[in-house]
């Protein structure tokens, strides 16, 4: 039989993972500068891009897209309004400094996750909103099927972006060759295309989708199959600020959990009434979660009933314009899309 200093001493081990594991669960995430700020000023300011379906402004100048949506979503979040949020342009080569330098809380204009992005940069990102990849936009007279197919091409793409580097390797490792031309404004790529001063250009092919639509005549270009890259795009904020980063993680998870669930913007007051305790949880029936987080119990509802679900913010900004699902499926349609649990 063991002595009691033995079972002691073995016990150690299982009793301070135990204690850790518990200060672990106890420990809230830290409030931040830039929630600080966010609350002092009653505005989140978040930078966007002007591709349609995306991020553009409408007839009446208001902000429509499927990221502009996810900015609306983290108003409500924070303050319970859809509206406490102010959206400003910025392009590829302004947006990072102006995260940076605290211009921005908070990116939403398809901003790829990358590790240098990650630690040189010292961002943080939410979870991917769009998998993306670049793609190449090309003129049909000139009977290329494929991106190889462009040896000696001129091709167009934007300064300041991985696209720059991503073509390049693509042609170095195809033993192809092709002139770079780099344009700064994306409002020039079409007049580049349409003038023939490139052959093509290339971007993420989210972009490309509406830059297509912008030509005069759409029918005469074709995006090509490859895909020269993986673009997981995601919301990218400053890091230091713990909570501020939760919160925009939940909310983008918010939108895809209630998808899972079949819960969507014209039926979620029918989901009041459910009796599963996960779903009870996630809606703020049970306030008991939304007290553990610091929250209000009924955000994720708010969210849902104001902005919809992930699928439906898919369909209204990008579904006319062509995009089919693909990877931003849910994981149980075969997509990418997965929410952990709300509990």
């Amino acid at each position: 039989m063991k002595s009691q200093g033995l079972i002691r001493a073995a016990l150690k081990p299982a009793i301070a993972a135990i204690v850790v594991s518990a200060l672990c669960l106890s420990a809230p995430a830290n409030a931040g500068p830039t929630l600080d700020k966010i609350n002092q000023r009653g505005t989140i300011k978040v930078g966007v891009g002007t591709t349609p379906g995306f991020f553009s402004p409408d007839s009446a100048g208001k902000w429509q897209g499927f990221f502009i949506d996810y900015g609306r979503a983290l108003s409500i979040a924070v303050f319970g309004n859809p509206d406490k949020v102010e959206f400003t342009n910025s392009s590829p080569q302004q947006r990072l400094p102006a995260l940076q330098s605290g211009e921005f809380d908070i990116l939403l204009s398809g901003v790829t996750v990358t590790v240098t992005r990650a630690f040189k940069l010292g961002f943080h990102f939410g979870p991917t909103i769009f998998y993306d990849g670049q793609g190449i936009l090309v003129r049909k007279d000139l009977g290329v099927t494929k991106a190889a197919d462009l040896d000696g091409a001129t091709i167009g793409a934007q300064s300041g972006t991985t696209g720059e580097l991503n073509v390049a390797d693509f042609f170095r490792k195809t033993g192809k060759k092709f002139t770079p031309v780099t344009i700064e404004d994306t409002g020039q790529f079409i007049a580049a295309l349409e003038s023939g001063r490139v052959d093509a250009i290339t971007q993420d092919s989210s972009d490309l989708v509406g830059k297509r639509t912008q030509l005069k005549k759409p029918d005469d270009y074709i995006i090509l199959p490859e895909r020269l890259s993986k673009e997981p795009l995601a919301p990218a904020i400053a890091g230091g600020d713990d909570r501020w980063l939760e919160i925009v993680n939940w909310t983008v998870n918010a939108t895809i959990q209630a998808e899972e669930w079949g819960i969507t913007s014209k039926n979620v007051d029918e989901f009041l009434k459910s009796e599963d305790p996960a779903i009870q949880r996630f809606l703020g029936v049970d306030p008991a979660l939304g007290a553990a987080i610091g929250l209000d119990p009924k955000w994720a509802y708010n969210i849902i009933k104001t902005v919809g679900n992930y699928g439906e913010i898919f369909d209204r900004h990008l579904k006319p314009l062509g995009w089919d699902r693909g990877y931003n499926r849910l994981w149980t349609d075969g997509g990418l899309l997965y929410s952990p649990p709300f509990r």
